[in-house]
């Protein structure tokens, strides 16, 4: 928990103290990295995601300092921003700390989705798994916007700090995509006009559920949402005034986190996913939620398969939270987290993805995640098939048969 919260205050200074890696990645022809170069003093995007207000260009760079140093947030001004030398996961949150006034709701001039993720401590390898599964099966581009450590500088390219952007993809580093980022992208279009963020919930049997057995704050909904995999548009988030229960007057996002941290620290016990909660339970009207299938996680099946839609249409985005890709505790996740890892890109999907896959998940019928494991790899079977007929009918072009 405590990695969490010092992220969450990370991100709120994250202009003073912190670097953002950025990477375009090519279509689904390329399969690569793509090369990424920094016009001086300009954006890294020249479509019109990226608002083209001033940003952090041109700051000087901070003073090395020793990072992640043990401190308790009680120690800190809640007011003011915490110390340069913490750092953590889920830093989705500090582009709202930069206000700007009288910008609108931009139309998205590329096809590109954005997407953050925070690669912290021990979990490049994770991170970099994770990006090669949103590769795979996305055939639009995706840019990342990658925060990291000091110590994991070397394992990136080409430093960049983060220019505000219309909408971004958060995701943790445990998360595996099994369906085309694009297409949870598009969910943004699905917002109404008070909606600003996407979540799913954080359990769908209450029986079962975190926070209505075991909150100490208020929640969003029933059960909660879980903050793991979250759609935003950035340029409503940080243009909203917020209801709160700390004051009668609507605040804004910039002028609510760190006293809602001060108000709620000793109640806190997943980070920043429950000051997100406690958000979005006065402001249920800003939330879009999507289906479990969009964070699909070890307690939809531990307790028996609890999640409806991706019974009916698999599993989109597979979050191993919980360390379950490191360890035996949910053989069917690790499993489907190695096959990626080892996959490489060239290679037949269905003969070195796929087949090893389904091999090494008809091991883990003993588990109870296992016995759902057909739900891991529905949707790539449908994608190899897609795949297959789109190269099928290509070659009929190519050679001028018709039907």
């Amino acid at each position: 928990m405590r990695c969490y919260l010092r992220a969450f205050l990370l991100c709120t200074a994250f202009a003073f103290v912190s670097l953002l890696y950025v990477f375009t990645l090519e279509d689904s022809q390329g399969r690569g990295f793509g090369e990424l170069t920094i016009p001086d003093g300009g954006s890294h995007d020249g479509g019109n995601v990226v608002r083209k207000s001033p940003g952090l260009a041109g700051r000087e760079p901070p003073a090395e300092v020793d990072r992640c140093k043990s401190q308790s947030v009680s120690h800190w001004d809640p007011y003011w921003r915490p110390p340069a030398d913490v750092c953590g996961l889920n830093c989705f949150l500090e582009s709202s700390f930069r206000d700007r006034a009288g910008s609108k709701d931009e139309k998205r001039g590329d096809e590109s989705s954005h997407l953050a993720v925070v690669a912290c401590g021990p979990r490049l390898e994770e991170t970099l798994t994770m990006l090669k599964s949103a590769v795979m099966f996305s055939k639009k581009p995706v840019k990342f916007y990658i925060f990291a450590e000091d110590q994991l500088h070397h394992s990136f390219r080409d430093a960049l700090i983060l220019k505000e952007v219309d909408s971004l993809l958060y995701v943790d580093t445990d998360v595996l995509f099994l369906q085309p980022v694009e297409d949870i992208w598009a969910l943004l279009a699905q917002f109404n006009a008070s909606q600003l963020a996407a979540m799913a919930p954080e359990h769908e049997e209450p029986r079962i559920g975190w926070y209505n057995r075991f909150a100490r704050h208020p929640y969003y909904g029933q059960t909660g949402v879980n903050s793991g995999v979250m759609l935003m548009n950035m340029t409503r988030l940080r243009e909203t005034f917020f209801k709160n229960d700390m004051t009668s007057i609507a605040l804004k996002w910039s002028e609510m986190l760190m006293p809602l941290l001060h108000k709620y620290k000793l109640n806190i016990t997943w980070g920043d996913q429950d000051l997100l909660n406690i958000i979005f339970h006065h402001n249920p009207e800003s939330l879009y939620v999507f289906p479990c299938q969009w964070n699909y996680r070890p307690d939809h099946c531990v307790y028996g398969s609890n999640c409806q839609q991706a019974e009916e249409e698999g599993v989109f985005i597979l979050h191993g939270n919980r360390g379950v890709y490191h360890n035996e505790k949910q053989p069917a996740f690790r499993a489907v987290y190695e096959a990626i890892k080892q996959f490489s890109f060239g290679d037949n999907m269905e003969s070195s993805l796929l087949q090893p896959l389904e091999a090494s998940l008809q091991t883990t019928g003993h588990s109870y995640c296992g016995r759902v494991s057909h739900l891991f790899t529905k949707r790539l079977k449908q994608r190899i098939a897609s795949r297959h007929t789109d190269k099928m009918s290509t070659l009929k072009l190519e050679l001028g048969i018709t039907e």
